[in-house]
């Protein structure tokens, strides 16, 4: 019979690529994706350690497996991902149900690991060296990278893929965990890039998001030549087949002259880029170890806007980090007001064991004050986004179509029109009635209705095809 395989997903883009490549080398072994755990022959959950929340959600999610491992004792559990870098046995400790811990350097072995445990060789624990005490040349090639298998069916769409050009991080940012559980940072070799590229564009790939922790901080040296973002953008765009291009996640610093021209030049290049400001207030970014002021971030806003006018301009912020004063607050309000960003993703702070946060600073911001916060900074951001979408009524944009949009899902079986989603070339999410035939299609899309999240559409009449009422299997999984 076929082995089955649940794996469960928390975290970043990046551990949403990661999961896709654990799922394709194990269906080379065999196995079948199943929908449920419990029918499962091997458990995966693919894990982060950027908040605590996520954390507890998985050690919350194995301690529901422990009757089921009980009575099954044959089943595999595994812990993979950046929490099983950052807690290491510690997950043992918690949970000795356990059967694997690995660390996102060393998924390429994740198969093999199985075996052993399924010939009773015991729990393995299998994470890169400690960042400390080590070489940087050994740390890095502990954490290694793999990237050409791929999974559509692991995709949101089978038309957008992750491609990763970059891993670890080199920022050491007070509040995070990512240089210790992801490594040094290492970029790849753009000849590599550049054949997965092509792999996908042959799989019928049309738009690529390239994925590095400070993606626009890409270097890439050899014999003498360093290859940096913009160059491979330009390499990039020449594939046949992919029609979009795009990248995440920026480092101010890090946003070059180079960088702006290429994606104002490169019509295939997407004019979205998401930049984290983290904080308004420069005692703040002192204390985050973030390496700018706020007058640098805005000087690289305008340098963005001076260069691409038409950008659409995204961004994190953290609330409550250790010492946040009302002060400090009410500039970090002001720099989201003026900025005008498009959308902007906003986080209390939450203290990571092991960081130079955690070392230093008292966690002295109670959780009501941060929740206030994040209420009161999301209410400013999402007042903006909705002025801005308002604002695009009426317009006219290319779309990426992606597929069936939520509701459709759920209301397959009721006989009603189908709705779809697809992304601008700015980012932004528009939900149209369509159908099936029209996925993979750039279509023009004429604006009637928006909200702060979303703009609704409709499709340029020439575009409308034949109307579907249901959807087929493989959308029902």
């Amino acid at each position: 019979m076929t082995k089955q395989l649940y794996i469960e997903t928390v975290g970043c883009q990046m551990n949403l690529l990661d999961s896709e490549l654990v799922v394709a080398s194990l269906r080379k072994q065999g196995y079948a994706l199943a929908k449920k755990a419990s029918r499962a022959d091997v458990i995966l959950f693919n894990t982060c350690s950027v908040r605590e929340h996520a954390e507890e959600k998985i050690y919350s999610a194995l301690g529901r497996l422990k009757h089921i491992k009980r009575q099954h004792p044959k089943k595999v559990i595994g812990v993979i991902g950046c929490m099983a870098q950052n807690h290491q046995s510690k997950v043992f400790q918690r949970a000795p149900f356990v059967d694997l811990v690995v660390g996102p350097g060393q998924l390429h072995q994740i198969p093999d690991l199985i075996h052993r445990v399924m010939e009773n060789g015991g729990p393995q624990l299998e994470v890169s060296l400690d960042r400390k005490g080590e070489h940087r040349r050994t740390v890095e090639q502990s954490f290694e990278s793999y990237d050409p298998l791929r999974m559509p069916e692991m995709r949101p769409s089978r038309y957008q893929a992750f491609v990763r050009i970059q891993i670890g991080c080199d920022k050491f940012c007070t509040y995070c965990i990512v240089p210790k559980v992801r490594g040094p940072e290492q970029g790849r070799n753009p000849d590599e890039i550049l054949a997965e590229a092509r792999q996908l564009a042959d799989e019928g790939c049309r738009e690529i998001v390239l994925l590095g922790q400070t993606v626009n901080s890409y270097r890439y040296q050899e014999s003498g030549k360093t290859t940096r973002l913009s160059d491979l953008l330009y390499r990039l765009s020449d594939i046949q087949g992919i029609d979009r291009l795009k990248f995440v996640t920026n480092y101010p610093r890090d946003m070059t002259i180079d960088l702006l021209h290429a994606v104002r030049d490169l019509p295939k290049c997407a004019h979205y880029l998401h930049v984290p400001a983290q904080s308004g207030s420069n005692r703040m970014l002192r204390q985050m170890k973030r390496g700018y002021t706020v007058e640098q971030y805005r000087e690289m806003l305008s340098k963005i806007r001076e260069h691409i006018p038409t950008a659409a301009v995204t961004s994190d912020f953290i609330v409550g980090f250790c010492g946040e004063t009302e002060d400090d607050f009410a500039l970090t309000c002001d720099l989201v007001r003026e900025s005008r960003f498009k959308n902007s993703f906003i986080f209390k702070y939450s203290e990571r064991p092991g960081t130079k946060g955690a070392d230093r600073y008292p966690d002295d911001i109670s959780d009501p004050v941060k929740k206030d916060r994040n209420n009161t900074l999301l209410a400013i951001q999402n007042a903006i986004s909705e002025e801005m979408n308002q604002q695009k009524i009426g317009r006219e944009y290319e779309v990426l179509v992606e597929g069936p949009s939520k509701s459709s899902r759920k209301q397959e079986h009721q006989g009603n029109r189908l709705q779809l989603t697809g992304r601008t070339m700015t980012d932004d999410i528009v939900v149209f009635d369509g159908n099936l035939r029209q996925q993979g299609q750039l279509l023009p899309i004429t604006i009637y209705d928006a909200n702060a999240f979303t703009l609704f559409g409709e499709v340029r009449m020439e575009h409308v095809g034949p109307e579907v009422y249901s959807l087929s299997p493989e959308f029902t999984n």
